[in-house]
Protein backbone atom coordinates (compact mmCIF):
# COMPACT_ATOMS: atom_id res chain seq x y z
CA UNK A 1 0.00 0.00 0.00
CA UNK A 2 2.81 2.50 0.87
CA UNK A 3 3.53 4.92 3.48
CA UNK A 4 0.70 7.44 4.45
CA UNK A 5 1.25 10.65 2.40
CA UNK A 6 1.68 13.95 4.22
CA UNK A 7 -0.40 16.04 1.60
CA UNK A 8 -3.46 13.21 2.24
CA UNK A 9 -3.06 13.89 5.91
CA UNK A 10 -2.81 17.28 5.26
CA UNK A 11 -5.90 17.12 3.15
CA UNK A 12 -8.10 15.27 5.44
CA UNK A 13 -7.32 18.10 8.24
CA UNK A 14 -8.39 20.78 5.88
CA UNK A 15 -12.07 19.26 5.71
CA UNK A 16 -11.96 18.98 9.73
CA UNK A 17 -13.85 22.05 11.86
CA UNK A 18 -11.03 23.74 13.03
CA UNK A 19 -12.93 25.00 15.59
CA UNK A 20 -14.17 21.63 17.00
CA UNK A 21 -10.89 19.57 16.95
CA UNK A 22 -10.53 17.09 19.42
CA UNK A 23 -6.73 15.53 20.25
CA UNK A 24 -7.37 11.79 21.05
CA UNK A 25 -4.49 9.08 21.52
CA UNK A 26 -4.47 5.78 23.48
CA UNK A 27 -5.67 5.12 26.82
CA UNK A 28 -2.16 3.73 28.06
CA UNK A 29 1.60 5.53 28.75
CA UNK A 30 1.19 8.98 29.19
CA UNK A 31 -2.57 9.58 28.25
CA UNK A 32 -3.42 11.11 31.11
CA UNK A 33 -1.61 14.26 31.13
CA UNK A 34 -1.97 14.54 27.05
CA UNK A 35 -5.62 13.96 27.52
CA UNK A 36 -6.10 16.72 30.94
CA UNK A 37 -3.78 19.21 28.92
CA UNK A 38 -5.66 19.06 26.23
CA UNK A 39 -9.35 19.75 27.99
CA UNK A 40 -7.28 22.40 29.45
CA UNK A 41 -6.26 24.07 26.15
CA UNK A 42 -9.87 24.06 25.41
CA UNK A 43 -9.89 21.20 23.23
CA UNK A 44 -12.99 17.90 23.12
CA UNK A 45 -10.77 14.88 24.08
CA UNK A 46 -10.84 11.50 22.85
CA UNK A 47 -9.30 8.02 24.50
CA UNK A 48 -9.53 4.63 22.56
CA UNK A 49 -8.98 2.00 25.09
CA UNK A 50 -8.97 -1.45 25.42
CA UNK A 51 -12.23 -3.15 27.06
CA UNK A 52 -11.89 -3.64 31.29
CA UNK A 53 -9.00 -0.53 30.60
CA UNK A 54 -10.87 2.50 31.27
CA UNK A 55 -11.47 2.71 34.93
CA UNK A 56 -8.72 5.46 35.24
CA UNK A 57 -9.95 7.62 32.48
CA UNK A 58 -13.50 7.75 34.19
CA UNK A 59 -12.51 8.17 37.46
CA UNK A 60 -9.85 11.78 36.27
CA UNK A 61 -12.69 12.64 34.00
CA UNK A 62 -10.08 13.47 31.16
CA UNK A 63 -12.26 11.74 27.93
CA UNK A 64 -15.16 13.22 26.27
CA UNK A 65 -15.16 10.45 24.27
CA UNK A 66 -14.28 6.79 24.58
CA UNK A 67 -13.84 4.44 21.80
CA UNK A 68 -13.79 0.86 23.25
CA UNK A 69 -11.77 -1.75 21.51
CA UNK A 70 -10.86 -5.38 21.93
CA UNK A 71 -7.24 -4.69 21.79
CA UNK A 72 -4.77 -1.90 21.21
CA UNK A 73 -3.44 -3.06 18.51
CA UNK A 74 -7.19 -2.05 16.82
CA UNK A 75 -6.79 1.39 16.62
CA UNK A 76 -5.63 1.37 13.32
CA UNK A 77 -8.74 -0.92 12.10
CA UNK A 78 -10.75 0.88 9.50
CA UNK A 79 -13.84 1.86 11.81
CA UNK A 80 -11.81 3.27 14.13
CA UNK A 81 -9.95 5.53 12.45
CA UNK A 82 -12.96 6.88 10.51
CA UNK A 83 -14.36 7.55 14.23
CA UNK A 84 -11.12 9.39 15.25
CA UNK A 85 -11.99 11.47 11.73
CA UNK A 86 -15.70 11.85 12.62
CA UNK A 87 -14.70 13.34 15.74
CA UNK A 88 -11.75 16.01 14.12
CA UNK A 89 -9.34 14.28 15.84
CA UNK A 90 -5.58 15.29 16.02
CA UNK A 91 -3.66 12.35 17.65
CA UNK A 92 -0.79 12.47 19.68
CA UNK A 93 1.55 9.17 19.42
CA UNK A 94 3.47 7.67 22.99
CA UNK A 95 5.04 4.31 23.60
CA UNK A 96 2.39 2.00 23.61
CA UNK A 97 0.62 3.82 20.55
CA UNK A 98 3.34 2.72 18.70
CA UNK A 99 4.35 -0.68 20.73
CA UNK A 100 0.51 -2.06 20.31
CA UNK A 101 -0.44 -0.39 16.57
CA UNK A 102 3.13 -1.11 15.19
CA UNK A 103 5.55 0.86 13.30
CA UNK A 104 4.18 -0.90 9.81
CA UNK A 105 0.84 -0.38 10.25
CA UNK A 106 1.04 3.40 11.94
CA UNK A 107 3.62 4.13 8.33
CA UNK A 108 1.30 2.30 5.89
CA UNK A 109 -2.53 2.51 7.08
CA UNK A 110 -3.11 4.73 10.16
CA UNK A 111 -4.68 7.99 7.97
CA UNK A 112 -5.27 10.24 10.67
CA UNK A 113 -4.01 13.27 11.41
CA UNK A 114 -1.27 12.88 14.27
CA UNK A 115 1.05 15.45 15.79
CA UNK A 116 4.57 15.59 15.16
CA UNK A 117 6.86 13.34 12.77
CA UNK A 118 5.68 10.15 12.07
CA UNK A 119 8.95 8.84 10.38
CA UNK A 120 11.18 9.59 13.16
CA UNK A 121 9.37 7.07 14.74
CA UNK A 122 11.32 4.27 13.45
CA UNK A 123 14.46 5.90 13.88
CA UNK A 124 14.00 5.59 18.02
CA UNK A 125 12.69 2.01 17.05
CA UNK A 126 15.37 0.06 15.53
CA UNK A 127 19.15 0.94 17.34
CA UNK A 128 21.37 1.36 14.61
CA UNK A 129 18.65 4.50 13.27
CA UNK A 130 18.46 5.57 16.70
CA UNK A 131 22.86 5.60 17.08
CA UNK A 132 22.99 7.55 13.95
CA UNK A 133 21.09 10.18 14.75
CA UNK A 134 23.13 10.47 17.46
CA UNK A 135 26.76 10.24 16.29
CA UNK A 136 25.59 12.66 13.59
CA UNK A 137 26.45 15.59 15.71
CA UNK A 138 29.11 14.06 18.49
CA UNK A 139 26.79 13.29 21.22
CA UNK A 140 28.16 11.50 23.53
CA UNK A 141 27.70 7.53 23.49
CA UNK A 142 28.59 4.10 24.93
CA UNK A 143 30.96 2.10 23.15
CA UNK A 144 29.17 -0.52 20.71
CA UNK A 145 30.39 -4.23 20.48
CA UNK A 146 29.07 -5.54 17.37
CA UNK A 147 29.34 -9.50 18.22
CA UNK A 148 28.95 -10.62 21.32
CA UNK A 149 31.94 -12.62 21.19
CA UNK A 150 33.50 -9.07 21.74
CA UNK A 151 32.34 -8.86 25.09
CA UNK A 152 35.59 -7.85 27.30
CA UNK A 153 33.79 -5.99 29.88
CA UNK A 154 30.14 -5.38 31.41
CA UNK A 155 28.10 -4.56 28.97
CA UNK A 156 24.33 -3.49 28.65
CA UNK A 157 22.03 -5.87 26.44
CA UNK A 158 19.12 -4.30 25.04
CA UNK A 159 16.16 -4.99 22.25
CA UNK A 160 14.36 -3.08 19.49
CA UNK A 161 11.24 -1.63 20.09
CA UNK A 162 9.08 0.36 23.22
CA UNK A 163 9.81 -2.10 25.80
CA UNK A 164 9.87 -0.02 28.87
CA UNK A 165 13.30 -2.49 29.86
CA UNK A 166 12.03 -5.98 30.06
CA UNK A 167 14.33 -8.28 28.79
CA UNK A 168 17.39 -5.58 29.07
CA UNK A 169 20.49 -7.26 31.13
CA UNK A 170 23.86 -6.74 32.24
CA UNK A 171 27.10 -9.41 30.52
CA UNK A 172 30.84 -9.09 31.49
CA UNK A 173 31.47 -11.83 29.12
CA UNK A 174 30.37 -13.78 25.74
CA UNK A 175 29.16 -17.24 27.73
CA UNK A 176 27.31 -15.07 30.36
CA UNK A 177 25.91 -13.38 27.51
CA UNK A 178 24.60 -16.81 25.98
CA UNK A 179 23.49 -17.89 29.51
CA UNK A 180 21.11 -15.00 30.30
CA UNK A 181 20.11 -14.96 26.37
CA UNK A 182 18.76 -18.73 26.90
CA UNK A 183 17.07 -17.19 30.52
CA UNK A 184 15.32 -14.51 28.69
CA UNK A 185 14.06 -17.05 26.12
CA UNK A 186 12.94 -19.16 28.65
CA UNK A 187 10.45 -16.36 30.07
CA UNK A 188 9.21 -15.55 26.92
CA UNK A 189 10.62 -12.02 27.24
CA UNK A 190 12.90 -12.51 23.88
CA UNK A 191 12.27 -14.57 20.67
CA UNK A 192 14.90 -15.81 18.74
CA UNK A 193 14.95 -13.44 16.45
CA UNK A 194 15.61 -10.86 19.01
CA UNK A 195 19.02 -12.15 19.39
CA UNK A 196 20.49 -11.23 16.00
CA UNK A 197 19.05 -7.80 16.93
CA UNK A 198 20.39 -7.29 20.53
CA UNK A 199 22.27 -4.02 20.94
CA UNK A 200 25.53 -4.57 23.21
CA UNK A 201 27.17 -1.05 24.43
CA UNK A 202 29.59 -0.38 27.63
CA UNK A 203 27.79 -0.27 30.72
CA UNK A 204 28.63 3.31 31.61
CA UNK A 205 28.27 3.27 35.72
CA UNK A 206 26.75 6.92 36.45
CA UNK A 207 23.07 8.43 38.07
CA UNK A 208 20.48 7.58 35.47
CA UNK A 209 18.87 11.30 34.32
CA UNK A 210 16.23 11.07 31.84
CA UNK A 211 15.55 14.57 30.04
CA UNK A 212 12.46 15.97 28.33
CA UNK A 213 11.98 18.04 26.18
CA UNK A 214 9.52 20.15 23.19
CA UNK A 215 10.90 21.15 19.82
CA UNK A 216 8.43 23.88 18.62
CA UNK A 217 8.43 23.65 15.22
CA UNK A 218 6.65 27.25 15.05
CA UNK A 219 8.83 28.81 17.38
CA UNK A 220 12.61 26.72 16.00
CA UNK A 221 13.18 26.40 19.93
CA UNK A 222 14.35 24.14 21.96
CA UNK A 223 12.70 23.57 25.69
CA UNK A 224 13.32 22.01 28.48
CA UNK A 225 10.50 20.65 30.59
CA UNK A 226 11.28 18.43 33.06
CA UNK A 227 13.70 15.61 34.39
CA UNK A 228 12.50 12.38 35.66
CA UNK A 229 14.43 8.50 36.87
CA UNK A 230 12.70 5.84 36.74
CA UNK A 231 11.96 2.93 39.54
CA UNK A 232 13.30 -0.69 37.79
CA UNK A 233 12.05 -3.94 39.31
CA UNK A 234 14.00 -6.20 40.13
CA UNK A 235 16.97 -4.60 40.01
CA UNK A 236 15.60 -2.17 42.75
CA UNK A 237 14.84 -4.57 44.62
CA UNK A 238 18.38 -6.38 44.57
CA UNK A 239 19.92 -3.29 45.42
CA UNK A 240 18.38 -2.71 48.80
CA UNK A 241 19.50 -6.07 49.54
CA UNK A 242 22.58 -5.66 51.86
CA UNK A 243 25.59 -6.51 49.59
CA UNK A 244 26.11 -10.14 51.53
CA UNK A 245 22.78 -11.06 50.28
CA UNK A 246 23.55 -10.36 46.81
CA UNK A 247 25.99 -12.77 46.32
CA UNK A 248 23.96 -15.28 48.09
CA UNK A 249 20.93 -15.08 45.68
CA UNK A 250 21.17 -17.36 42.71
CA UNK A 251 19.04 -14.37 40.59
CA UNK A 252 19.29 -12.67 37.19
CA UNK A 253 17.68 -9.01 37.55
CA UNK A 254 15.56 -7.39 34.77
CA UNK A 255 15.21 -3.60 34.77
CA UNK A 256 11.41 -3.03 34.05
CA UNK A 257 10.08 0.01 34.73
CA UNK A 258 7.59 0.14 36.76
CA UNK A 259 7.57 3.89 38.07
CA UNK A 260 9.08 7.32 37.46
CA UNK A 261 10.05 10.09 40.55
CA UNK A 262 10.75 14.01 39.24
CA UNK A 263 14.36 14.86 39.62
CA UNK A 264 16.66 17.95 39.54
CA UNK A 265 19.97 18.09 37.98
CA UNK A 266 23.00 19.94 39.25
CA UNK A 267 22.96 23.31 37.19
CA UNK A 268 26.16 23.64 36.30
CA UNK A 269 24.87 20.31 34.04
CA UNK A 270 22.20 22.65 32.11
CA UNK A 271 24.45 24.03 29.64
CA UNK A 272 25.24 20.36 28.37
CA UNK A 273 21.76 19.46 28.78
CA UNK A 274 20.42 22.35 26.37
CA UNK A 275 23.72 21.61 24.04
CA UNK A 276 22.75 17.99 23.30
CA UNK A 277 18.78 18.74 22.74
CA UNK A 278 20.23 21.23 20.13
CA UNK A 279 22.50 18.45 18.41
CA UNK A 280 19.73 16.05 18.47
CA UNK A 281 17.49 18.24 17.00
CA UNK A 282 19.71 19.39 13.95
CA UNK A 283 20.98 15.67 13.35
CA UNK A 284 17.13 14.53 13.04
CA UNK A 285 16.21 17.38 11.04
CA UNK A 286 19.55 16.64 8.19
CA UNK A 287 18.51 12.47 8.42
CA UNK A 288 14.62 12.38 8.60
CA UNK A 289 13.48 15.52 7.65
CA UNK A 290 11.23 17.30 9.17
CA UNK A 291 13.30 16.34 12.18
CA UNK A 292 11.67 16.29 15.46
CA UNK A 293 8.67 17.49 16.36
CA UNK A 294 7.38 18.20 19.68
CA UNK A 295 7.94 16.08 22.64
CA UNK A 296 11.31 13.88 23.38
CA UNK A 297 13.36 12.20 25.48
CA UNK A 298 17.15 12.05 26.17
CA UNK A 299 17.90 8.97 28.75
CA UNK A 300 21.65 9.85 30.25
CA UNK A 301 23.40 8.69 32.49
CA UNK A 302 26.16 11.62 34.20
CA UNK A 303 29.46 10.20 35.62
CA UNK A 304 31.53 11.51 37.83
CA UNK A 305 33.33 13.39 35.14
CA UNK A 306 30.30 15.24 35.12
CA UNK A 307 29.81 14.42 31.52
CA UNK A 308 26.32 13.73 30.18
CA UNK A 309 26.07 10.21 28.21
CA UNK A 310 22.92 9.22 26.27
CA UNK A 311 22.31 5.67 25.80
CA UNK A 312 18.60 5.62 24.71
CA UNK A 313 16.29 8.85 22.75
CA UNK A 314 12.53 8.60 22.73
CA UNK A 315 10.84 10.67 19.51
CA UNK A 316 8.04 10.97 21.29
CA UNK A 317 6.22 12.15 24.75
CA UNK A 318 7.89 9.47 26.89
CA UNK A 319 6.84 7.65 29.98
CA UNK A 320 8.42 10.01 32.82
CA UNK A 321 6.51 13.13 31.38
CA UNK A 322 3.94 11.41 33.84
CA UNK A 323 6.35 13.19 36.95
CA UNK A 324 5.14 16.74 35.80
CA UNK A 325 1.32 16.70 35.32
CA UNK A 326 1.21 19.91 37.07
CA UNK A 327 4.47 21.59 35.31
CA UNK A 328 8.32 20.95 36.48
CA UNK A 329 10.73 23.46 37.76
CA UNK A 330 12.20 23.74 34.33
CA UNK A 331 8.55 24.22 32.57
CA UNK A 332 7.71 26.74 35.20
CA UNK A 333 10.93 29.05 34.68
CA UNK A 334 10.01 28.98 30.87
CA UNK A 335 5.73 29.31 31.62
CA UNK A 336 5.09 30.65 34.94
CA UNK A 337 2.09 28.42 35.05
CA UNK A 338 1.99 24.58 35.54
CA UNK A 339 2.50 22.91 32.05
CA UNK A 340 2.84 19.09 31.55
CA UNK A 341 4.04 17.67 28.29
CA UNK A 342 0.58 17.30 27.22
CA UNK A 343 -0.59 20.61 28.02
CA UNK A 344 2.52 21.94 25.78
CA UNK A 345 1.49 19.70 22.68
CA UNK A 346 -2.15 21.29 23.15
CA UNK A 347 -0.79 24.67 23.10
CA UNK A 348 1.38 24.08 19.99
CA UNK A 349 -1.68 22.74 18.20
CA UNK A 350 -4.02 25.43 19.63
CA UNK A 351 -1.31 27.98 18.39
CA UNK A 352 -1.01 26.23 14.97
CA UNK A 353 -4.56 26.41 14.53
CA UNK A 354 -5.25 30.31 15.69
CA UNK A 355 -1.91 32.02 14.44
CA UNK A 356 -1.15 29.14 10.88
CA UNK A 357 1.71 26.61 10.56
CA UNK A 358 -0.22 23.55 11.47
CA UNK A 359 1.28 21.86 8.57
CA UNK A 360 4.42 21.90 10.61
CA UNK A 361 3.34 19.94 13.31
CA UNK A 362 1.33 17.44 11.78
CA UNK A 363 1.88 14.23 9.75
Amino acid sequence: MGKVKKQDILDILDKYDKNDITIATLGSHTSLHILNGAKEEGFNTAVVCEKGREIPYKRFDVADEYIMVDKFKDIVDDDVQQKLKDMNSIVVPHGSFVAYAGLDRVEDDFNVPMFGNRDILRWEAERDLERQLLVENDIRIPYKYSNPSEIDRTVMVKFPGARGGRGYFVASSPEEFDKKIDAMKERNWIEDEDVAQAHIEEYVTGCNYCIHYFYSALKDEVELMGVDSRYESSIDGLVRMPAKDQLDVNFDPSYVITGNHPVVMRESLLPQVFEIGEKLVKSAAKLVSPGMNGPFCMQTLVNDDLEVIVFEISARTDGGTNTFMNGSSYSYLTYGEPMSMGRRVAREIKTALKEGGIEKIIT
